[in-house]
């Protein structure tokens, strides 16, 4: 199932051969908003280093990985005040991994909202940059007081 290089999406973004929304990337990580979203603000925090899920993974990207996620939880959390923010992981196709490089959904939730992955459908582009730009902003100013 593993696709590398020239065939992973995540690989072409994270070497800017595909386009993204992006709302951060540095040596190691990168997060860039889901082009299907469940909600508002449903972004993806992905290693650069190519890894098909947690057992390829290295520990060092992973910990670069969850450390992004703390960052951009609390910039969603201050930016968009939703009712709570899913973290979700899958690994293989038993477990719904339809994009097979190692990736974590951050996804903004409101009260009564469903959680449907079968049936999203495709985010307004020009939307997806304004939001990825606002939290781009948020994050480079780090904490307010």
């Amino acid at each position: 199932m593993s696709n590398t290089g020239d065939s992973c999406i995540f690989c072409l973004i994270a070497r800017g051969d595909a386009p993204a929304a992006l709302v951060y990337r540095d040596d190691r990580v990168l997060a860039f908003m889901d082009l299907f979203p469940l909600s508002r603000g449903h972004l993806l925090v992905v290693p650069r280093a190519h890894a098909e899920n947690i057992f390829e993974i290295s520990e060092a990207d992973m910990l670069e990985v969850a450390a992004l996620q703390l960052r951009i939880a609390a910039v969603l959390k201050a930016e968009l005040d939703p009712d709570g923010i899913a973290v979700y992981q899958a690994n293989g196709a038993a477990a719904g991994q339809t994009v097979f490089h190692y990736h974590v959904h951050l996804i903004p939730r409101a009260d009564g909202e469903g959680f449907d992955f079968a049936n999203r459908k495709t985010a307004d582009r020009g939307e997806l940059s304004r939001l990825a730009a606002r939290l781009m902003e948020s994050l480079q100013r780090g904490p307010q007081n």
